[in-house]
This record gives C-alpha cells, structure tokens and sequence, in this order.
C-alpha cells in the first residue's frame, strides 16, 4: 500500500518544512495543502477572517483527490483541525497523518518571525481561531503526534522511526 501522510497542525507549527524533509526522506512527492486553496479562501484568510466549514469542505476533497491519484504515496501539509476534516482525508484510503502540536507563545512567536520574512497569508490573527478550532487527533488511530520544540531533524528522525 502507498504511503500516504498528511502532516498536520496548526499554522506555525512546522508542516510545510517537517512535511518536506519527510517526503524527500521517503522519496515521495510533498504537496502544500496551501496551494490548493482557492483564491476566495487565501481573500479571507489574509484579511484576517477565518474559513468555515463551508469555505474547507471543497479544498478538503480536492486533497482528497491528490492523496488518491498519487498512487505510489504522497505527503500533503494540511491543517486537518477537525475529525472531520481527516475523516474527508482518509477517503483515500491509508491515510496516516502527523500532528505537529506546539503551545501558543510558540507558535504565536513563529507565526510573527514568518510574516517579517514572507507575504504569507495566514498571519498571528487567526491562530486563536485555529486553536479553537482543532480536535486533538492523538487519540484517533493512524495519527503520530509530535512535539515542535524538538528540531526540525529530530520531528524527522521521531516521524520515520515511528511509521516504520
């Protein structure tokens, strides 16, 4: 069966960095759920409202559909905060996700040093609305949760040893 991972989180917590060193460690192609937003949804983010279900539901299927269509595996960042938001996800079968989980003066302090560097959307706004809004996985089956005060190397070396 392919590998299939979804690196997931808050924003700020690592997934697009974790997400790629993890993909080219398995060889596999590494996709950032963030440029398969449509343009409406990157709007309202960079002006500091928050998605809704609604606004998640068709971005979700669609990174459905490229875990599925990559047939020899793939690892996608995506925030995935509620069970729901994985159960779309996991319609593609084998999915595995990684929760990089971090406390908020943390977070807060990386979202603030990323917005110096880079035009990204998703500023420090909106993390009390993210927080808010994630259901902790670490309970759920397939999910490996990790601390983000480890180093970048180390989130990579606790990931592989745990998905093999």
């Amino acid at each position: 069966m392919p590998v299939r991972l979804v690196i997931m989180g808050v924003s700020g917590c690592g997934k697009s960095t974790v997400g790629q060193m993890i993909a080219d460690s398995l060889h596999l192609p590494f996709l950032d759920g963030d440029d398969f937003h449509p343009a409406s949804n990157i709007q309202k983010m960079a002006s500091g409202t928050a998605l809704n279900d609604d606004d998640r539901q068709p971005w979700l299927e669609e990174l459905a559909r490229q875990l599925k269509n990559h047939e020899d595996g793939c690892v996608i960042a995506c925030s995935a905060l509620k069970l729901r938001y994985r159960d779309t996800l996991r319609l593609a079968n084998g999915v595995r996700f990684i929760h990089l989980s971090g406390d908020k003066a943390t977070l807060s302090a990386r979202l603030n040093d990323r917005s110096s560097t880079t035009d990204h959307f998703m500023s420090d706004a909106l993390l009390d609305s993210q927080l808010d809004t994630l259901e902790d996985p670490s309970a759920e089956a397939g999910v490996i949760t990790l601390d983000i005060q480890q180093s970048p190397a180390a989130l990579l070396k606790d990931a592989l040893a745990q998905l093999s």
